[in-house]
């Protein structure tokens, strides 16, 4: 079960990525910008998991610190094309309902870095918003690879190829973080990979203490953290630091095989 949740907002991060190691005093957060397919809404949110526990949930209590207005985002700008895609993809979600949805060019997949992140795109004859789910390694820096319906609604489908301009957008989601434990995990090796998330996640690490101290865990470019030492037989403290800056930290996590576990909190919403 998950324990207390701590969600706090930590220093004004960089403009570009790079992942928080060894955080330590809480200060102030702010708000910068993330930055990723091609298999893969107006609104784009939820991700599905793969076969984990329906009924694995968590009982938590936290409190959230918002920080400051966030600065602009940084625009993108390129060509959107459409694929038949599902929701699955390189990120390693799972196919979903939802196909506000999209693949993001090699250059700014950043090793996953956006998996999971939403962003704003303007076309021609309209202007969603889309869940990254994939990448595209043919896709030129800037360019996104849109699901057929997304991008049926900024420009008509028989066009193929348009131009785009884009920047990311919190996604509009409910409800905590999710951590989806990946087939094989157990105390000896342990993959997780962090869902439902408002904003682009920078870095997770883990406690094997309460909290006194935490282990960074390596991202792979299928969008798991993975430990390959193993987390430990007993449950642990999971400490996800956004692209912001902001910080969560849900206790009492156990490890489980092809499971997932609701924490109690999620990022609050940049500058609310």
């Amino acid at each position: 079960m998950v324990g207390l949740v701590r969600l706090v907002g930590m220093y004004r991060w960089s403009r570009m990525w790079a992942p928080v190691l060894g955080l330590g005093l809480v200060v102030q957060s702010g708000c910068g910008e993330p930055d990723a397919s091609s298999e893969s809404e107006t609104s784009a949110g939820e991700s599905a998991s793969d076969t984990a526990d329906p009924t694995a949930s968590g009982t938590a209590s936290g409190t959230a610190t918002a920080g400051e207005v966030c600065e602009e985002p940084s625009e993108h700008s390129g060509e959107g094309t459409y694929y038949d895609a599902d929701g699955s993809g390189n990120c390693s979600f799972d196919p979903s309902a939802d196909r506000m949805i999209a693949a993001i060019n090699e250059a700014d997949y950043a090793g996953s870095a956006p998996c999971g992140a939403c962003a704003e795109v303007e076309g021609p004859d309209g202007v969603i918003t889309v869940r990254i789910v994939d990448r595209c390694p043919g896709c030129a820096p800037g360019d996104l690879d849109l699901s057929v319906e997304a991008f049926e609604m900024i420009a008509a489908k028989e066009e193929g190829r348009v131009d785009i301009a884009w920047h990311f957008v919190p996604c509009a989601v409910e409800g905590p973080l999710r951590y989806r434990f990946k087939e094989g995990s157990s105390q000896w090796w342990t993959a997780v990979q962090v869902r439902d998330h408002r904003h682009a996640i920078a870095s997770l690490e883990y406690s094997q203490d309460g909290g006194e101290s935490f282990i960074p865990i390596a991202r792979e470019t299928y969008n798991y953290f993975v430990a390959p030492e193993g987390m430990g037989a007993e449950p642990v403290s999971l400490r996800v630091t956004d692209v912001y800056g902001q910080v969560v930290v849900d206790d009492g996590v156990v490890v489980g095989d092809a499971v997932e576990v609701s924490g109690a909190a999620n990022m609050p919403a940049c500058g609310g």
